[in-house]
């Protein structure tokens, strides 16, 4: 009778378990890179306040998370872009509702090393000439005679589609140019090679980098808000129809007070 006691004992425990597991709700979201470092802070707060929802973040860049959305792999993709019309073609095709919500603003910021005294401002039509070869030495800067290298984010990236539509104007990057996968490498880079120059979003930004000044308007937090900035825009999530139950509590969480806070204290603009 004990062996038979302590057997019931186990199942009971067993099964307790597997109900809980099968009350747990799962979120997966994946996307953009600018996004990610705000998503995990987030969903690491949402969690700790609803232990019976688990969110998993991934990145790899606004077009991935994109594609996995409209493929039905994700819940909700992180991007620095709004959707393309060939995605909301494709979408509509599925039979989605594509539902977006706007959850911060952030700008891209060209970057240099922070020792880098011989420049503070650059325009756009220079940049442009950098990244499309026809400047290839600081010398063409006013700097001394180094070669320049010119680092970029891959064309997954949401980053790299505004940069494309407002800086390349849709010309060919040059082959020398270093394509990298995320923000994180191009800062890494930039702050550790004085002849770099490359891009990222404000919420990147650390001492170890300076931020030109573009066009004549400063990077701040002030000048992305009243879209003075040239190279400002709004970061997105989107579901690929009306979000229920877990998914709602979710970005209800982000668009509030406390998801805001975190959206500002880590360095980008928060949208309310």
């Amino acid at each position: 009778m004990p062996r038979l006691g302590y057997f019931l004992v186990l199942i009971c425990i067993m099964l307790l378990f597997m109900n809980c597991s099968q009350a747990m709700e799962r979120i997966d979201v994946q996307g953009s890179t600018t996004v990610l470092p705000i998503m995990q802070i987030i969903a690491e707060e949402f969690m700790n306040d609803h232990p019976d929802i688990e969110v998993t973040i991934s990145g790899g860049g606004s077009g991935v998370g994109i594609a996995a959305l409209l493929d039905r792999i994700i819940d909700i993709a992180m991007s620095s872009r709004e959707m393309k019309p060939n995605e909301l073609q494709k979408a509509q095709s599925l039979g989605l509702d594509i539902q977006e919500y706007t959850i911060a603003l952030d700008a891209i910021a060209i970057i240099v090393r922070s020792q880098n005294s011989f420049i503070d401002r650059i325009d756009s039509d220079t940049v442009k000439r950098i990244y499309t070869g026809s400047i290839t030495d600081w010398k063409d800067l006013g700097g001394e005679e180094k070669p320049l290298v010119a680092i970029s984010r891959d064309t997954n990236s949401g980053t790299f589609e505004i940069f494309n539509e407002h800086i390349l104007k849709k010309e060919e990057m040059a082959p020398m140019v270093l394509r990298l996968t995320s923000n994180r490498p191009i800062l890494d880079e930039v702050s550790g090679n004085s002849n770099a120059i490359g891009y990222v979003g404000f919420g990147y930004l650390t001492p170890n980098v300076r931020a030109l000044i573009l066009d004549g308007v400063e990077p701040t937090h002030d000048n992305v808000f009243n879209g003075s900035y040239p190279l400002s825009r709004s970061l997105h999530l989107y579901t690929a129809q009306s979000p229920q139950d877990a998914m709602q509590q979710f970005i209800d969480y982000i668009l509030s007070e406390k998801g805001q806070r975190i959206v500002e204290e880590e360095g980008y603009i928060r949208v309310k």
